[in-house]
């Protein structure tokens, strides 16, 4: 019981260790994922991880959980200060599970939700029909318009009318625009809707004050602690104070038993790490370095979904490189050469969502190892050798041997 992890299960060791080298030696633009800081690996390690703690702080039905309560209330009034929310619930394990329990505390089965549609840039628990979302609940969904591929607020209040939503959703996982939550209000004031602002993907930047911020235009507003805010896995949900006891039923014992107190400790130090001013900083050079890698690929001959990016992710649209080359196979060449993205559908994308004719990036954990502008052009540089001399296995080779030099002037952890 006493050994350590090396001590007792090697071969659990090295495999972690082999992610360590893979991340060391890779440039991830996944922009969903980030590099989570030391601190609050170690808080996640802490013997936290060992206390059953159901229900909320001084109201537990286990006894012993005094610390829990102290670690939870500190995770509630710090994210409060963070975002200026009214209500913090900090238990929900992950994002979907979030929108899940604001279904059930504001939502009847089948009930209507206006939202974004998955291929345009939504998210699977928007509506999926083979998630429970769209089991659930009557799903109506929007899009982008086919000409300047940004969402048409007017479009979205002709369909507020025509369907009377219960439930509109401001959100997305893949559009790469600033969303102005004050006319999303407007339109779901127009037919007395809720209006869920999902901030899963740029939370970290509203954090950092360099997105428009949607706590007070929403009734509720979720998000997950990792991506941009740069945190452990898992989620919150703010919202205003008349809907908080339906929303921590919902939660527990609705949704959940006992939360996760070591990943809500951790979930406090990254609240933490995002109060002080070099978060902000942060955040203004995620969003400084988008823009660069965009204007770069565009000048390299890419087109972007939309023409560019206004935060932290964009998506390439590969049919304006080759009508043969799917998400899939870019994906796989680029990680052939140290680089990780995703394949990912764009608007009106004829090839499946397993194949798909785009590819996402985004710049959280490249700028989270301190790379700046100058480097953006370079990576960039290095995703045009890869796809388009995507025939010579040298070429990868060579861009492989460039990213490793790259990665080791600006390393993860720097003393592994």
């Amino acid at each position: 019981m006493n050994s350590s992890l090396p001590e007792f299960d090697p071969q659990v060791f090295e495999i972690a260790n082999e992610d360590l080298a893979r991340q060391q030696s890779s440039l991830t633009l996944i922009p969903s994922e980030n590099y989570a800081s030391k601190a609050v690996m170690q808080a996640q390690a802490t013997v936290l991880a060992n206390k059953y703690a159901e229900g909320y702080p001084y109201q537990r039905y286990y006894n012993g959980c005094l610390p829990c309560d102290k670690i939870e209330t500190l995770a509630i009034e710090r994210a409060k200060d963070l975002f200026g929310a009214e209500h913090v619930n900090v238990q929900p394990h992950a994002g979907t599970q979030a929108n899940m329990a604001i279904y059930q505390a504001l939502l009847k089965p089948g009930d209507t939700i206006l939202s974004m549609k998955l291929d345009h840039g939504g998210h699977l628990s928007h509506g999926l029909p083979q998630n429970f979302s769209g089991s659930y609940y009557n799903i109506v969904h929007y899009g982008v318009s086919p000409d300047t591929e940004l969402v048409d607020l007017d479009y979205v209040a002709e369909l507020a009318k025509e369907h009377r939503p219960k439930m509109i959703i401001v959100g997305a996982s893949a559009y790469p625009r600033v969303l102005d939550f004050s006319e999303w209000r407007k339109i779901s004031d127009s037919v007395d809707a809720y209006l869920l602002a999902d901030i899963a993907h740029i939370s970290g930047l509203i954090a950092g004050k360099v997105h428009p911020d949607p706590i007070p235009y929403s009734h509720v507003v979720s998000t997950t602690t990792h991506k941009t805010l740069r945190g452990p896995r898992g989620a919150i949900i703010m919202c205003k104070s008349e809907y908080a006891k339906d929303i921590d039923r919902a939660i527990f014992p609705g949704l959940q038993g006992g939360p996760f107190m070591h990943a809500i400790a951790a979930r406090a130090v990254a609240f933490k790490e995002a109060l002080q001013s070099e978060f902000r900083e942060y955040q203004s050079q995620v969003v400084r370095n988008a823009k660069t890698l965009a204007d770069q690929l565009m000048g390299n001959g890419f087109r972007l979904v939309s023409g560019g990016t206004d935060n932290h992710l964009m998506l390439i649209d590969l049919t304006s490189i080759s009508d043969k080359l799917s998400g899939r196979q870019a994906a796989n060449y680029l990680e052939e050469a140290g680089i990780i993205v995703n394949k990912n559908t764009i608007p009106f994308d004829k090839r499946s969502a397993n194949s798909t004719s785009g590819i996402r990036l985004g710049t959280p954990m490249i700028t989270s190892r301190g790379m700046k502008e100058p480097e953006m052009v370079m990576i960039a540089d290095f995703i045009s050798e890869t796809i388009k001399q995507r025939q010579r296995v040298g070429s990868r080779k060579r861009v492989r041997e460039k990213v490793q030099e790259l990665c080791r002037a600006f390393p993860v952890y720097e003393d592994n």
